[in-house]
Parts: C-alpha cells; structure tokens; sequence
C-alpha cells in the first residue's frame, strides 16, 4: 500500500509539475519529458531569425549547417541556434533521463531482456545446485545461525542457501548472480508465506539487509575511479566496506527490534564475529599489497569466485548425476528446466520494473527531482555542512530511485571536481553503499506478486539514509 501511494504520488506530482511548467513559460515544450533522450539538449524557445540578435543571424546564415553555438564551456551546457523551415530553435542544457517512451522500451531491452539472460543462467545453475542436493548441504550448515536471525523458517529450508548465494554475491559486487540468486531466494520464502498478498517477516528482513548493499568488493565504483584517473583507484574500498557493513547492522537491528529477534543468541553472536574477523583478515591482507598487487586482486578476486561457484556446481552436479537419473533427467535437461524458469520470472518482473522506471523518468525530467535535491543540498550547506558534501549529495538523494541516474552524477563528480577530492570519493561511497531501493522492491516483490510490502519501503529508506549519514562521517576521517 505504501509503495502504492508513493509511486502515485511520484506519477501525479510529477505530471502536475510538468503542466504548470508549461503554463508558466518555465518549459517551451513538454516533448523532451514523452519523447527525448539522456543527454540530449533541450528545445527553450523557438523564434523568427528577425528577432534574435543581428550577431546570431548573421553567423546563423553564414554557418554551412544552418547551426549556431555559443557560450561553448566543458562545466556548462552549450545554448545552440538551429535554422530550420522559416524559424530558429533555441536549444540549452542537457536532459537528465530518457523521456517515458525510451524509458519504456530501454527498460524491456536495456534492463528486462539482459537481466533475462541472467536469470536463465542462473536460475538454470540452481536447479543443478537443487536436485545434486548441493543446497540442501549448504542449508543445513547454515541453518543454526540463519534460524535466529529468519525465525520463521524451518531448519534446512532451500531459501537458506538462495540468501546465502545472494548474499555472498552482493558482497564480491556480482550484481549480474546476485540478483537470480535473490529472487529465487523470494520465490522460496513465499511457499513459506501464509499471506501470499503481504510480505512475511522473513521477506521483510532479507529485503533489508539487501538494502544496504554490502559488499567486499566494489568492482565497478575501482573501475570507474581508475577511468578518471585517480590516483590510488582502490582508495574508496575500506570507507564503501565500513559503510555498507554498519547499514547492514542498522537494518538488522531496525528489524531485528521489530520481529523482536534474540539478539543475546549465542550462535547469533558467533555468526556475526566471525563475518566481522573474516572482513577484517581480509582487509589487512589487502592492505599490504602494493598498489599494482591491490589492483590485480580486486579485479580477479569476484570473477574468479564466481567462476569456482560455477564449475563447483557443474562437477558436483556430475559426481551426483545417480540423484538426477533417479528423477528422469540429465544434468543438461535439470539445467535447461531451470533456465526456463529463470525466463518466466523475468516475464513476470518486467510491469513492475517498467511502472517504476517510468514513474522515475518522469519524476527527473519533470525537474521536481532537481529542486528537492538542491533544496536539501541548500539546507545542509546553510547548516555548517561543507561545499564539498553538499556537491555529492545528489548522488545520495538519486540512488535509491536509480542506479544509472546516481552512477552519471557520480562520474560527473569526479569529472568537475576531481576523483581524488573529497566530493569525487564521497560520491564513489554513495554509490556502492546502498541500494536502488524502489527498483529492488518492484524487482523481488513484483516476482512474487506481494501488494502489501508492510513496513519494507520505510526500512529500507532509513537504511539508505543511515549509510549516507556514515558515508559522510567515514569519508571525512579518512580523507
């Protein structure tokens, strides 16, 4: 109900601000919000060459294209004159987001059909993992510290081994098996749902501590940073490690307090330590590599884990292929009814990633988005908050509602101020510290078709909040 009333909230809004901007001369044309791409520039006037400035008509008519452009500048949108049928279009700044028409189909080739592709592999390979018996093992090893924090679920269930392998996933920056392993970690929780319409408990807390996004290896955010020259790419690790891993307490605790989980468990607590000491040994081993050791590891470490999980599978598969016969199949047709499922599930996920991505994309280029983020940066900057935190700030306030929106102010961070400045780097934190909050909850209730997500939303938004509030005191101590 809540997300409900929010996404209408978003739409309505959104639209209604669009309108007025129209009426009030804010916008020439409303176009750019159905029709218009990324990065585009955006049409604000259009008029007869007699009525601009002799000095534009005249380099207008001279250019061979008919096109003018001035006020040329790398940290400001150009303003461009363009001669076209008796009139000229005046065109400055650039479009924050696709329009809804390319939103609509971006998200059916750019996102559904890819994340298809992945949930068919993956999806493929767990049911490998189910009937060698694989998950069942890994169920059972894990069941005594998993049955204090997922009270609900009984000892060995098969969802104990999904949230692990999302889990560990998230945590090495797999996103691409991160996510198949999630959903089938829903799709598991919600046989053991009696409400199949409202999130149970167990739904909740995996959902939330998805949300803060912990991660061991920030894959993408090193790259990025190595693209933009910084000096020590890896640099960010540590801040983005400690960020994400204090979200994710919060969130067990926010929870956890809630669901009125044992939090004095002994087994609870052994869990947690020993999660505690194995980041910590690893941290202090990558600390000692030198900075072309560093590099290497981190960008080896999620790829080459992966690749075990994969031939871990296979061969386990194979040295259990007795399991499958038993069941009339082979170790390809088990493979292949999986990924057949995968594809069903990417099927049913697509009107939920697609309601809220077009609600998003309205939202950014209605530029209502715009003036919340400048009001807030605006606030914080009139209470003591530096200019340096308040220029990242968008990058915090946009992740939540999208992960490629946040990723450009990111870039465009470390393009105007710098990788190595403080912005550059806090805006590197933001952006692998949390999660994309309205795109998870469309993409892993939607698979299950739960309307009421209870308290879900809220929590995780807290959690967004409280991992950007310790991303801004973590990057302060270290840079």
């Amino acid at each position: 109900m809540v997300l409900s009333r929010f996404w209408l909230t978003i739409f309505i809004s959104s639209i209604l601000f669009v309108i007025i901007s129209v009426f009030s001369g804010s916008n020439y044309s409303i176009d750019f919000v159905l029709n218009g791409k990324k990065d585009d520039p955006i049409l604000i006037s259009e008029k007869f060459k007699e009525q601009l400035p002799f000095f534009i008509k005249d380099s207008i008519e001279k250019a061979p294209d008919q096109k003018m452009v001035v006020n040329r500048d790398t940290l400001n949108p150009d303003t461009t004159y363009v001669f076209s049928n008796k009139t000229v279009k005046i065109y400055s700044g650039k479009q924050k987001s696709d329009g809804l028409l390319p939103t609509c189909k971006a998200s059916l080739f750019d996102i559904i059909l890819p994340l298809m592709a992945y949930l068919a592999f993956f999806c493929g390979l767990m049911e490998l993992l189910i009937v060698s018996g694989a998950s069942e093992k890994l169920a059972k090893k894990l069941s005594p510290f998993f049955l204090q924090i997922f009270p609900s679920v009984p000892k060995n269930h098969e969802s104990v081994s999904y949230m692990t392998l999302n889990f560990a996933a998230n945590f090495l920056g797999l996103d691409s098996a991160a996510t198949p392993f999630g959903l089938k970690a829903m799709e598991s929780l919600q046989e053991l749902n009696p409400d199949k319409d409202k999130a149970s408990d167990a739904q909740i807390m995996f959902m939330c501590l998805h949300a803060a996004g912990l991660t061991l290896i920030p894959t993408s955010i090193i790259g990025y940073r190595a693209a933009a020259n910084a000096a020590n790419p890896a640099d960010v690790m540590l801040p983005c490690i400690i960020t994400s891993f204090i979200g994710t307490i919060a969130a067990l605790i926010i929870v956890g307090i809630r669901q009125k989980i044992n939090f004095k468990s002994a087994t609870l607590i052994v869990g947690l330590m020993t999660v505690i000491a194995a980041i910590v040994g690893l941290l202090f081993y990558i600390n000692r590599l030198d900075l072309v050791e560093k590099n290497f590891f981190t960008s080896n470490l999620s790829g080459l884990l992966l690749v075990v999980i994969i031939g871990f599978t296979l061969v386990f598969s194979f040295v259990k292929e007795k399991k499958f016969k038993e069941l009339n199949t082979t170790v390809f047709d088990a493979f292949v009814s999986g990924s057949s499922n995968g594809l069903k599930t990417g099927v049913t996920i697509f009107p939920y990633v697609l309601g809220m991505l077009v609600a998003i994309s309205l939202f950014r280029n209605s530029g209502l988005f715009e003036i919340i983020s400048n009001g807030i940066s605006f606030a914080f900057s009139n209470i003591g908050v530096s200019k340096e935190i308040t220029d990242s700030l968008p990058v915090a306030i946009l992740r939540p509602f999208s992960s490629s929106g946040s990723r450009g102010f990111m870039i465009d961070a470390m393009n105007t101020f710098g990788p190595d400045s403080l912005t550059g780097r806090l805006s590197s934190i933001f952006q692998c510290s949390a999660e994309t909050t309205f795109y998870v909850i469309a993409v892993y209730f939607g698979s299950v078709k739960i309307k009421n997500t209870r308290y879900t939303l809220g929590t995780m938004l807290l959690v967004d909040l409280i991992c950007v509030v310790t991303a801004i005191f973590v990057a302060s101590w270290f840079f």
